[in-house]
């Protein structure tokens, strides 16, 4: 049953830095000139009433896309027409550290194809607010913070309910890319149950997902995994069957769920590319496959790629092979090793041994070698391969004595590791 909520008649927005911030005021300055009508849409309005941090501001206006040129030229703003045909203008305002801000022209649909549609402009706040996802989106406010809220959407925002406005399939059928962030927006902002028409409408729908690129995809699988409430969402999602379509791959959830339990008991931050890669169950072993599902980025995939390398690191090693691992692995690969195995494993999230074993990165830091190329030259060694042959040598048998061999020491094995060499 939804929650019941006193709405206030009238909620202003207060104290809020960004809504005051002079360069978004003297945007609406230019754009207000003419008497047109401008108001913060969406994104920044629900965040701000949630508590969230507010980083991208959208306008929408009454005035069409060319007159919004034409005020910010005249306001000596710098107008990018970067959507003009859809009635977005991008407008910058003038001071050292440029506000980028998108300024829409309200518009309704006329008729709507996948991710596009023809639209018409219109001065009517309802049929915008009416052609947008989620009813938390559709929600608007005026320079001074004055909420404006056509459909209704401010009682499932409270109530921090996702819901698509009007019908979910309609909604969804305009950009199928709305099943993911349908998801997304409940492990960022939801509470409690799905809301059971859109999860319905989801997975009637799930094989429009399959027409998205993998960069669309990438974007909301980032911010979803990496989310609150990720593990119940990823699970509904399986579920649902809708998990298969974002990943094109079976899933293990058990991995995955263990990972965010351990990254909670460790403290660490929310780790996109590690949590996805405990959920694929094929996991690194083609890396290629994974960076082509979420469109991975070189380092990323360099990322894996060491990890695979590494091989499975556990508390089973003994203190000395435990520095070892670390000194060759370096730290970062070796924490990526401790925390996969751990996941991957059935020892239980909150052990203290496997805990210490992923500190070591913190709490041990690997000497220098005490022993370089212009040693060997010192020694009348030649420069070539043999040099590099040697150092590998005596770094090996430097980390085998847990790295307490002197400089002296090292000098002295140089001959007996050249006649075995030789």
């Amino acid at each position: 049953m939804a929650n019941k909520v006193d709405i206030p008649l009238r909620l202003v927005l207060e104290d809020e830095e960004w809504l005051s911030d002079v360069r978004l005021q003297s945007i609406f300055d230019a754009l207000t000139a003419s008497g047109a009508t401008v108001r913060v849409a969406g994104g920044a309005v629900r965040n701000a009433l949630l508590g969230f941090p507010v980083t991208d501001v959208d306008l929408a206006t009454t005035s069409p896309p060319d007159e919004i040129l034409h005020l910010g030229e005249k306001a000596g703003l710098r107008t990018i027409p970067t959507g003009v045909k859809h009635g977005t203008v991008t407008v910058l305002s003038v001071s050292t550290t440029p506000l980028h801000v998108e300024v829409t022209t309200l518009r309704r649909d006329v008729r709507t194809f996948g991710r596009h549609a023809e639209v018409a402009f219109t001065d009517d706040w309802l049929a915008d607010a009416a052609r947008r996802d989620f009813t938390m989106n559709a929600l608007y406010c005026d320079r001074s913070g004055e909420i404006i809220d056509p459909l209704g959407g401010y009682r499932d925002l409270i109530a921090k309910r996702i819901r698509f406005v009007g019908d979910a399939r309609a909604r969804i059928a305009e950009d199928f890319l709305r099943i993911l962030r349908f998801f997304r927006f409940i492990a960022q902002y939801g509470e409690g149950p799905i809301d059971p028409q859109g999860l319905a409408a989801c997975r009637e729908l799930r094989e429009g997902l399959d027409g998205l690129s993998r960069e669309r995809i990438r974007q909301e699988w980032w911010k979803l995994v990496a989310a609150d409430r990720a593990e119940f969402v990823v699970e509904a999602m399986a579920d649902a069957g809708i998990l298969a379509h974002v990943l094109k791959s079976d899933t293990d959830l058990n991995a995955f769920k263990r990972h965010i339990k351990i990254e909670s008991f460790l403290q660490l931050k929310p780790d996109s590319l590690m949590r996805s890669f405990n959920l694929f169950p094929c996991r690194g072993a083609d890396v290629k496959l994974l960076r082509e599902r979420l469109r991975l980025t070189n380092e990323e995939t360099t990322r894996l790629e060491r990890l695979m390398a590494a091989g499975r690191v556990t508390p089973k090693l003994r203190p000395a092979e435990r520095r070892a691992v670390l000194y060759r692995l370096t730290p970062p690969t070796f924490r990526d090793a401790v925390l996969s195995s751990w996941a991957q494993g059935g020892e239980p999230t909150e052990d203290p041994d496997w805990a210490a074993l992923y500190r070591l990165a913190d709490d041990w830091q690997a000497p220098a070698v005490p022993l370089g190329g212009r040693d060997l030259l010192a020694q009348g060694i030649p420069p070539g391969k043999e040099i590099g042959a040697l150092l590998a040598s005596l770094e090996d048998w430097w980390i085998a004595t847990d790295f307490k061999a002197t400089r002296e020491e090292l000098l002295a094995k140089i001959p007996a590791m050249r006649q075995f060499q030789g």
